[in-house]
């Protein structure tokens, strides 16, 4: 469960939100607080007023994994392998178990190959599958996405798809531009001006955005 109570941080103004979903997509329009939403969420932020918790604790209790749009501005080190391996190290864990992690890590997202690759060498779809490896090799209890699909491939934006699909988080908190995407999730956050003005089911949310260009296109051409 992810709940919100009298959230107010920049221009966030969430006065009670609760959410019982696995896959949470967030969808608005620019400048929305989308990413302030996740970034409190993540504990990255601590918010100004009001309480966040993620399976009843506050953030900074819970495993997160975060993945940005922007992976250059996040990838500390100058080899795949250490960057996977960065969180298991960070919380100390013996040799064999973070090299066994890091490696499980890397093939679950497919970059196994890269594992030997300069960070820097990369293309941004491959620097966003190290971000996502990393994020997985924590083991994240929640995985936060913060449109991470926003200048992906087809091709690669369907393994980023598949790897959260398969992840075993207990909730994936991801924004999102792709309304097909979103409408692949099993509840839909949709803001407007710091404020969450629809959320539910992706029928429930969509039905209220037909006449936007927030409408999938895939549910447009089915019609």
């Amino acid at each position: 469960m992810i709940r919100i109570a009298d959230l107010r941080h920049r221009l966030l103004d969430i006065p009670g939100l609760a959410v019982d979903a696995r896959h949470i997509a967030v969808i608005g329009p620019n400048g929305s607080g989308k990413t302030t939403l996740l970034s409190v969420c993540s504990g990255i932020e601590e918010p100004d007023a009001g309480t966040v918790r993620l399976l009843d604790r506050p953030p900074s209790a819970v495993k997160v994994g975060w993945v940005g749009e922007f992976p250059d501005r996040t990838l500390l080190f100058s080899l795949v392998y250490d960057e996977i391996a960065s969180t298991p190290r960070f919380r100390h864990r013996p040799c064999p178990e973070t090299d066994a992690t890091a490696r499980a890590a890397a093939e679950e997202v497919g970059i196994r190959h890269l594992l030997g690759k300069e960070t820097s060498s990369l293309s941004g779809g491959e620097k966003a599958l190290v971000a996502l490896a990393a994020a997985c090799a924590g083991d994240p209890e929640v995985l936060v996405l913060d449109e991470a699909d926003s200048h992906l491939d087809a091709v690669t934006a369907e393994r980023v798809s598949r790897v959260v699909r398969e992840s075993t988080a207990a909730h994936v908190l991801w924004c999102t531009q792709s309304m097909d995407a979103a409408a692949a999730a099993d509840y839909v956050l949709f803001m407007e001006k710091g404020r969450v003005r629809h959320h539910g089911t992706p029928a429930e949310v969509f039905s209220a955005l037909e006449e936007t260009c927030f409408y999938p296109t895939m549910w447009r051409v089915c019609r």
